[in-house]
């Protein structure tokens, strides 16, 4: 049994948030990555599991790319604020697929939002600071990407 009902979840409840880009994959993952660089992030980590698996198991996906984004203000914040344990979910990873040529889905969750849902970060003043924190951070990387369109 699931100590949270996903059924009862919205996208707000998780952070999520989904932009389309009209560009090759390739300058939709260095947008993202610029869109989330000039606001304070740093990307960690990146890889694309669409080659792992292509090369793997022949899966025969599509090009899909994580950037593992931290902003390292954000990152300490929770780390206190939930007894280290938000490390667990760490980088924040923004997702680009291709849903067709020249057609990008960027996509992106709330780690810190997870974080709270399931008991890994309290549900109190100091984490509802954070996520709001991470939230406008979030809001503005977002609003770069669409300096593109």
């Amino acid at each position: 049994m699931l100590p949270i009902d996903p059924t009862q979840l919205d996208g707000d409840d998780i952070g999520e948030k989904r932009a389309t880009l009209h560009m090759d994959h390739e300058e939709a993952i260095e947008h993202v990555r610029e869109a989330f660089t000039q606001e304070g992030f740093g990307v960690a980590t990146e890889f694309s599991p669409s080659e792992m698996l292509n090369e793997k198991v022949d899966a025969g996906r599509d090009p899909y790319y994580v950037l593992g984004a931290c902003n390292p203000n954000m990152a300490d914040r929770v780390l206190d604020a939930s007894d280290k344990r938000a490390g667990g979910l760490f980088p924040c990873n923004v997702v680009v697929w291709e849903e067709e040529p020249g057609v990008q889905t960027v996509y992106h969750v709330s780690i810190m939002k997870l974080a709270r849902l399931t008991g890994m970060a309290p549900d109190d003043e100091t984490m509802a600071d954070i996520i709001a924190d991470t939230g406008d951070l979030v809001e503005a990387a977002w609003a770069n990407l669409n300096t593109a369109e």
